[in-house]
This record gives C-alpha cells, structure tokens and sequence, in this order.
C-alpha cells in the first residue's frame, strides 16, 4: 500500500473503519421527518467527529416492522459515510454518536436506527430517554 501511496502522490490513509447510517426519509408510520435537516445534522455529527462524511442521494428502501405483524415500511433513504481511524472511534465519539443515533430515533419516531461499523450491522430500537 505505501508504493500505491506514492503512486497516487496521497497522505496517510484518514480512515479505514467505516461508519454508514442508514437515515430514513417517513417515520414508523410513513410520514415525512425532515430527512434534510436530519442529513445536515448527521454530516455535521460525522464531521466534527470523523473528520468528514458523504451523503449519497437517495435510494429506495424498505424495513419490516415486526413489532407491528410485519408491516413494511418504504422510504427513500439516504446513506451517510464515513472512513474513520479505528482510533478515533474511542468512548467519548461513541457516546456522542449514540447520542445522535437515539435522538433520531426518538424524534424521527423510527421503529429502528441502522447503523453499519467496520461491516457490522447494528439496529437500534430502544431509545434513550432526553437525559441520557
């Protein structure tokens, strides 16, 4: 990888944990929740912590809510990205991050959160409370 560094006239790598969210464009009941607003505060989150962040237009989605008897949702969802040094990925970005991903879970009224970290699929669906 050094010699392809040299190739590319590239710095270290920045990053090589990703860090995707999978941010929904309806709540749990199909409607709209601002999906702008959430992005931009979503790529602000991801920057402050992970140096920077991609948003990839929308694609169509679907999540089943198995709580509900296996409803389906549809929405438009909008992937955010980031590659992030393992290192940063330290207890004080976690919790910063958890903070985020339960805020728009709870204010975004969604029956469950994704997130994907170094490949890992992690689904959110119980949220903490305002105070946490």
């Amino acid at each position: 990888m050094e010699n392809l560094r040299e190739l590319l006239g590239a710095g270290p790598p920045a990053g090589t944990l990703q860090v995707t969210l999978f941010l929904p464009s309806v709540d749990q009941d199909g409607q709209g929740i601002g999906q702008a607003e959430w992005r931009e505060q979503a790529l602000r989150v991801f920057g402050r912590l992970f140096r920077g962040a991609t948003a990839f237009p929308p694609g169509r989605g679907v999540w089943r809510d198995d709580r509900r008897g296996g409803d389906l949702v549809f929405d438009d969802t909008v992937l955010i990205t980031s590659y992030v040094d393992p290192e940063v990925l330290d207890d004080a970005a976690l919790r910063e991050l958890r903070c985020f991903l339960h805020r728009l879970g709870r204010e975004g009224r969604q029956g469950e959160v994704g997130v994907v970290i170094g490949g890992t699929y992690y689904g959110i669906t119980e949220y903490d409370d305002e105070a946490h």
